[in-house]
């Protein structure tokens, strides 16, 4: 499979906008000794001495230095160019002082190397014509799956964390990503964003083997995904279950728990060192399902989306579940005082300081004030410290 290639003209953009004004000093960067791996720690379920804060989606357009990228350079364009990946990711970082650099990609990075292309269609998003649909599409994914090499396939990924690591080390906790195999089928069955997923729906309905076939070769890959991005620098992966919004508990508990719990099976049993945290975006509504994804041979940490109170998640889950999340990203949109409000009250419904990780329960919003995203660190600063 063929990726596309970096334009000569967005390698032009990208080295003229090179040259970067230097990082103000950071809270990451000027930590106490130990509290560079403060995520790191928390996301393995540790009692931390202060409540770790990153954001999820933190590099975006909500930043003046980004659009100055991404009102250039087409995503893939940006995403696939380690120099412009490496510099898109460590943005929040350096402005804000968060606990944690996210790679700049997308759960959508693994497909062309899977034999399904995509392109990002400006005001659309992600659009895929080849879309498995037919018993017949999904066997040839299957052949193209056992043929997934990452390190021929997506040598960029592995360039960006090198990268990012050389940059972080010591400094704050790198981590990486990848989508949850049924979103992933979903996305590449409905050929882009879709309302109502009816296709792969269907396929579920009425030919559950072959739905069933197309979910385990794609939780294979993205396992072997995620090892290749903790053996390049990645110290913890969340999974991305971004259309769990999509799914019925009944459904869930079929075609999507099986194979997210497979992935972190697999990355466990390779990389037993890395913590592996599992967000269903809309999971809410069955989220005493996945209390038991949280396991020594499983996930080590939940993402909780904003539709749930964290302190009734705290009562669902008990409180030797680790957990993250949850505050609602459109609170980031409104005074710094309400912002303020918001991560105290999270902090207190998950536990006090240090018994959680702080994040958005989703990512930040392109309107967010980036003064709303420093007021939010801060004041995870302020109520998260013992």
């Amino acid at each position: 499979m063929m990726r596309r290639i970096v334009t000569a003209l967005a390698l032009a953009s990208a080295a003229a906008l090179s040259t970067t004004t230097a990082p103000r000093p950071t809270v990451a960067t000027n930590a106490a000794p130990g509290d560079h791996d403060v995520l790191l720690r928390a996301a393995r379920g540790e009692k931390t001495e202060r409540t770790p804060v990153w954001l999820m989606r933190q590099a975006g357009r909500y930043m003046a230095d980004f659009r100055k990228y991404s009102d250039k350079i087409p995503f893939r364009q940006r995403s696939e160019n380690p120099e412009i990946a490496t510099e898109l990711s460590l943005q929040c970082w350096r402005a804000f002082g968060v606990d944690g650099v996210i790679m700049f990609s997308d759960i959508l990075t693994i497909l062309p190397a899977l034999g399904i292309e995509f392109d990002v269609v400006k005001g659309k998003g992600p659009q895929i014509e080849d879309t498995p649909r037919s018993a017949e599409r999904v066997a040839r994914f299957e052949a193209d799956a056992k043929k997934f090499d990452p390190t021929s396939q997506l040598p960029f990924v592995a360039q960006t964390l090198k990268n990012l690591r050389k940059e972080t080390e010591g400094k704050t906790t790198l981590v990486g990503f990848v989508g949850a195999p049924w979103t992933l089928c979903a996305y590449a069955c409905e050929g882009g964003s879709t309302r109502h997923c009816l296709n792969i729906k269907e396929m579920m309905r009425d030919d559950a083997a072959t739905a069933h076939r197309y979910l385990d070769a794609m939780a294979d890959s993205v396992a072997e995904y995620a090892c290749y991005q903790i053996e390049n620098g990645a110290q913890m992966v969340q999974v991305f279950e971004s259309w769990a919004h999509q799914l019925t508990p009944a459904y869930f508990e079929a075609f999507a728990k099986p194979y997210a719990l497979r992935v972190a099976a697999l990355v466990r049993e390779r990389h037993p060192e890395a913590p592996v945290l599992f967000f269903a975006n809309g999971g809410s509504s069955y989220l005493a399902s996945q209390k038991d994804m949280v396991s020594d041979s499983h996930y080590h940490c939940l993402s909780l989306d904003w539709a749930v109170d964290i302190g009734e998640a705290r009562k669902q889950l008990g409180d030797d579940v680790p957990v993250q999340g949850n505050i609602d990203p459109s609170l980031l949109l409104g005074s710094t005082e309400e912002v303020e409000k918001a991560v105290k009250a999270c902090i207190e419904g998950a536990g006090g300081p240090g018994a959680h990780v702080l994040n958005l329960g989703h990512g930040v919003l392109q309107p967010t004030p980036e003064g709303n995203v420093q007021a939010f660190v801060d004041a995870a600063r302020k109520w998260g410290t013992k």
